[in-house]
């Protein structure tokens, strides 16, 4: 039996809000007693030395898989990338590390509305990367993309070529593809021509993703996109057995043309274990393709709806029969208000955490919340803070001004839904380091954004209540389990930090770091002193 104590520290269990111990005991890799360094006898104890210590941290929304499949792209995220040039420069540098003269040149992260021009990029700019090798760079919010000319022939892509369902190959003046992808379905026309990493390099992509959040103290996440790479279960659960530590539920996205297969009891067992099925319906407010009832300020386009109602029931049938969450993507009011027509009025099938969750869920009013609440079926919501802190350019210009007090409402959705979680949505999300929790929790109380504006100020939580949102309330939501408390019973994981966030004025919450994390009794990572 291998036993560890911990004493003298500043131990947030994730009980509550004032939920403060100063001592804790793991045993065989799960807490076993929490209380006060002055019961502590064993002299063998591990002093914190007074750091302040949280429960192990939870990503409810975020993207192992999809950096896993796209591990050759080079990061074009803001600040770093803020012109056309800069992207150029980038990509061409990636470029130059990748011998193989056929090889595509892939980037991700580029946000056009921090652009001193404000326009998306076009092929024509791409082909000063390369003429002769495809070169394609996802947007920030992962659902547009910008590819080359090169790009545009090995997919077949001319002016002839229809608009897929619910996304746009967008054209110049003569009707000739530009480059720009807009919404998923366009991007998978050219990125499916991208020739897939191996089984084993997107393992080996997994265990280092893996170090990566246990350096921001996570230890559990739910990918949401799961199937972005090829037999997701098997290989999240094969990268376990080579080094990845957290806790993952997947949640491969629904898709009509191929249905997935039902699950064995197994596949929803385990630390590694499918969580849901995703369903996209509309797509991102910072490139106003999110499906609103009326049209975005200054023209007549209401966004995209991505998926029928038939589609988005059927993933539900799917879920209920397999005992498993159904997560549906929505951004705009009008999906949002479409969510809930079609399930409020079912039975729930699931007992402990929502059948349905919400993911985004940009503009909630009273209103919406109370519908929420009242209705038969259990919804759970996860949202973000890092969405309005690094991409206030693109909802400046998408969103109204009587919605900015609804949206991302915080303390509102704080108070009246249980079953709720702060996320990343890295990389989908316009900065470098999005899945940083400091970051978030620092928008979560100070409401203001990148460049320093205010933001719905009245929806402003306090650190204590952001935490819960990232460790207890987190768990809530998902089929998570064993996470989100230091108490009897749950996994001996947690984060010691290097100062204490509750102290540290407003201002410096972001620049608190993570000095250890423990996963299981076991210690993951330790950062290396300045």
């Amino acid at each position: 039996m291998s036993t560890l104590t911990f004493t003298n520290g500043r131990v947030f269990t994730g009980e509550s809000e004032t939920a403060f111990a100063s001592a804790f005991r793991i045993v065989d890799g799960r807490v076993d007693w929490v209380g006060d360094a002055a019961d502590v006898a064993d002299a063998d104890a591990v002093d914190l030395g007074g750091r302040t210590v949280l429960p192990g941290l939870i990503d409810s929304h975020t993207h192992p898989a999809l950096l896993a499949g796209t591990a050759a792209a080079v990061e074009c995220f803001p600040p770093a990338v803020r012109s056309v040039d800069d992207l150029v420069a980038v990509l061409r540098g990636n470029a130059d590390t990748v011998a193989d003269p056929g090889a595509w040149v892939l980037g991700r992260g580029f946000d056009d509305t921090k652009f001193p021009d404000g326009r998306m990029p076009t092929a024509a700019d791409l082909d000063r990367v390369s003429t002769d090798r495809p070169v394609l760079v996802w947007r920030c919010d992962a659902h547009s993309a910008v590819c080359n000319t090169r790009a545009l022939e090995l997919a077949g892509i001319t002016a002839e070529t229809p608009d897929p369902d619910g996304a746009r190959f967008e054209r110049g003046a003569d009707g000739a593809p530009n480059g720009v992808l807009t919404e998923i379905a366009a991007v998978n026309a050219v990125a499916a021509w991208i020739p897939a990493p191996t089984a084993d390099e997107q393992i080996d992509a997994l265990v280092t993703i893996g170090e990566e959040l246990a350096s921001r103290g996570i230890v559990a996440v739910c990918d949401l996109l799961s199937s972005r790479i090829d037999r997701p279960l098997q290989t999240f659960r094969a990268a376990a057995q080579r080094g990845l530590h957290a806790r993952v539920a997947l949640y491969p996205g629904w898709d009509p043309a191929a249905p997935l297969a039902d699950l064995d009891p197994d596949d929803r067992e385990g630390e590694v274990r499918v969580g849901g099925v995703k369903v996209v319906l509309d797509g991102a407010y910072s490139n106003r393709t999110a499906w609103v009832h009326e049209a975005y300020p200054g023209s007549c386009d209401h966004g995209l709806r991505l998926v029928d109602d038939d589609d988005v029931l059927a993933a539900g049938e799917w879920a209920r029969r397999n005992g498993v969450q159904l997560a549906v993507h929505a951004m705009g009011d009008r999906a949002l208000d479409r969510v809930v027509e079609l399930f409020e009025g079912q039975e729930p099938w699931l007992d402990g955490i929502p059948s349905v969750r919400i993911e985004h869920a940009t503009i909630v009013s009273d209103a919406y919340l109370t519908r929420l609440r009242a209705a038969r079926m259990r919804f759970g919501i996860a949202t973000h803070t890092v969405f309005f802190f690094a991409e206030y350019d693109g909802y400046e210009k998408a969103l109204r001004v009587e919605q900015v007090p609804d949206a991302y409402p915080i303390a509102r959705l704080y108070d009246g839904l249980e079953p709720l979680a702060l996320s990343s949505d890295r990389p989908a999300t316009a900065w470098s380091g999005a899945d940083d929790v400091m970051l978030s929790v620092e928008a979560a109380v100070r409401r203001r954004t990148y460049n320093d504006i205010e933001f719905g100020a009245e929806a402003a939580i306090t650190v204590p209540q952001a935490l819960l949102l990232y460790t207890s309330r987190a768990a809530s939501l998902s089929p998570l389990t064993g996470v989100g408390r230091i108490a009897p019973g749950f996994d001996g994981s947690f984060a010691v930090l290097d100062r204490d966030v509750f102290a540290v004025p407003d201002e410096e919450i972001s620049t608190v770091r993570v000095a250890e994390t423990w996963i299981r009794g076991e210690r993951v990572f330790v950062r290396d002193r300045p």
